[in-house]
């Protein structure tokens, strides 16, 4: 936790100069457009002869408004990320070994593999696309998750219940993990989606903007596909999840579907995502609507995570706790 606080700083730093850079840029814009004006004047005092043209050449709406420079924190940011997964990773392979089990059994193990994974989508994904400046948002959640998990949800290694022996705990926990991570991916670029659309809609104005590091992401149908990516890689993991856990249902209890809490919001999550995935494509949803059901459609998962195995009671309640 300690070093992926630092590369949040760092990832927080970057952010910073890119707002800087915004900042530079739209000084220069303001005093070039003072510059023109004085000319114009100028000529129009000559003799009013010279005709005056202007080539206004549309910008790639996908493209950033304000190229930032290469930022040498941000490949440290990116270089403590790797180091803080490895050992991320060395601390979930120990717990299984000392456990003599897969390490995601109740909340705090669950906790500290989910959020490995959640790292890790990041950096395999940032290998093929460049969406360093997610960082802020990906380790903080990260940071959040794994401090809420060692403060509250420790729990000592203890033997696994009848229902939980089986094969299911490996496939059908670790797809359910690896949804999850990419959901708060999709996540994270709808949140971003949505500043961007706000900063579209007002214009190239670079002074009327409060987050000005947003003028440096790509445009927010570029985020919006990115999200709609993600989310029904996640959602084709999560049907998966849900069937699944169907079947070990019928296994450890003799039916498929008991309406038990857990059961009820994982369909829950399915039916939102499936909603997202069904409104922008048949419906036209795009913009601000698909990002607030993809935000919704998390919050649910943390929920589900978090309120539904502290707080109700069924067959699933494995927090440990």
């Amino acid at each position: 936790m300690a070093i992926y606080a630092l590369a949040f700083i760092a990832f927080a730093i970057d952010l910073a100069k890119r707002s800087a850079e915004v900042t530079a840029a739209g000084e220069l814009t303001a005093s070039e457009s003072s510059a023109t004006k004085v000319q114009a004047a100028s000529d129009a005092s000559v003799g009013g002869s010279r005709a005056s043209t202007t080539t206004l050449t549309r910008a790639d709406p996908d493209a950033p408004q304000v190229q930032p420079k290469r930022s040498a924190v941000l490949r440290v940011a990116v270089a403590l990320t790797v180091l803080g997964f490895l050992l991320h990773l060395t601390a979930a392979i120990t717990r299984g070994v000392a456990a003599e089990r897969v390490p995601w059994a109740n909340m705090y193990e669950f906790a500290m593999t989910g959020t490995l994974l959640i790292i890790a989508t990041f950096l395999v994904v940032i290998a093929r696309v460049d969406l360093r400046f997610l960082g802020t948002f990906i380790v903080g959640l990260v940071l959040v998750l794994l401090g809420i998990a060692a403060v509250n949800f420790y729990v000592e290694i203890v033997p696994l219940p009848p229902a939980l022996q089986s094969a299911w705990l490996v496939i059908h926990v670790f797809v359910a993990s690896t949804g999850t991570a990419l959901f708060a991916l999709g996540f994270a670029l709808s949140v971003l989606q949505l500043i961007q659309y706000r900063r579209q809609a007002i214009g190239a104005d670079l002074s009327k903007l409060k987050l000005k590091f947003v003028a440096t992401l790509p445009g927010s149908a570029r985020l919006e596909n990115l999200a709609y990516r993600a989310n029904i890689v996640a959602f084709i993991l999560w049907t998966f999840t849900l069937i699944a856990g169907a079947i070990w249902a019928e296994r450890a209890w003799g039916r498929y579907w008991g309406w038990d809490t857990k059961e009820v919001w994982t369909f829950i999550i399915w039916v939102i995502y499936a909603g997202y995935i069904h409104a922008r494509a048949t419906r036209g949803w795009r913009g601000s609507r698909s990002a607030w059901l993809s935000i919704i459609g998390f919050a649910a998962v943390l929920f589900n995570f978090s309120v539904v195995n502290l707080f109700f009671k069924g067959l699933h309640a494995y927090s440990g706790l």
